[in-house]
Order: C-alpha cells, then structure tokens, then sequence
C-alpha cells in the first residue's frame, strides 16, 4: 500500500493553492465596524468623552453652535463665574528636614486652602490638624519623590486628599501651593 502512494504520479503542471482572502475581508468589515460603532458611541454621549451636540449644549446651558460660529458663552469677560464665592485659609510657612541623605536638606512649603465662605471658621479651627497632616505626609517623602517630574502635581494631590479626609471633602475645594522650595 505504501508503495502505491510514493509511486503516484505527481502532476507538474497544476497551480498551487492560493491562500484564501476570506479572514482578511472579515477582520476588515469588522474594524469597519468597530470604528464606527466607537463613533458613534462617542458621538451620542454614551461615552463620557465625545462632541455631541447635547452634550456640550448640557455643558454650557445654551444650545451648541453646529458651524463653530460665536464661542462667546463661557468666555464673555462679564459673563459670572460659575461657583464665584470663595474664601482662603493661609497656612503657614512648613520647613522640613530632609534627612542626612539628601544633598538638599531642607523643604520650605506655603500653601492656601480654597475654601466656602461658610466653612472658612470651621477650616481655621481645623489648621493644627492639617499642619499636622502635612508635616507627616511631607517628612515622609524622599528626595527622589520631589525631584521626579510632575512630582507637585502628584504631591499636590495627595495633600489634597489628606486634607479632606480632615477637614471634610465638602470643606475644602483646593489647595493652592504658594511655595515649594528645595533648599
């Protein structure tokens, strides 16, 4: 039986086999519409990112110009702030000791806290504890923690979130960092 397969003519002159295009037309109709079911989930809002006109006519209270024409609702120079009423808390001056391995050895820090005006009394009582807060957090960090790029940023943020959790989330809206000098 082996002997009469090996002996088999083979046909020289017939074509190879061409590869079939099939999946290559499927992935394709399927990235077609992929992209634009993205779109258009983008397009409608069920995204949280997108440029539907209902969306941005939610955003800004008037309905959106279709052409691009006038963008004079949120930029009018008389035009009121949103949430206009605000207040400051002053901190005071925080210098930190870095420790010993530090070739900077010191950290001098100045912030603000943006506040309601109906709670800037309650924050103010509340100062002791957020200096406190801020002495641990910053005394903990490591120089290679400040000197990373966007490290105020992610330091500023992670304050933030500590002097909520003290003061109360509704209590205090921002933290705006005066000074923040490696020394």
């Amino acid at each position: 039986m082996s002997d009469a397969t090996a002996d088999a003519p083979v046909d020289e002159t017939a074509e190879p086999k061409k590869a079939s295009k099939l999946p290559l037309l499927i992935g394709l109709v399927l990235a077609l519409a992929g992209g634009g079911g993205g779109f258009y989930a983008a397009w409608s809002g069920l995204l949280p990112f997108g440029g539907s006109a209902a969306s941005k006519e939610a955003d800004h209270g008037a309905p959106a110009e279709a052409d691009g024409g006038s963008h004079a609702n949120a930029h009018d120079s008389d035009a009121p702030m949103p949430d206009a009423r605000v207040a400051f808390v002053e901190l005071p001056q925080l210098i930190i000791s870095m420790g010993r391995t530090s070739d900077m050895h010191h950290l001098r820090f100045q912030a603000s806290l943006e506040v309601a005006p109906d709670h800037a009394g309650e924050v103010e009582t509340l100062k002791p504890r957020v200096i406190d807060v801020l002495n641990s957090y910053l005394r903990a960090l490591r120089p290679a923690d400040i000197e990373a790029p966007g490290a105020l940023i992610r330091i500023r943020g992670q304050m933030l979130r500590r002097i909520q959790l003290v003061a109360g989330e509704d209590r205090v809206r921002d933290l705006l960092v005066m000074e923040f000098v490696l020394n």
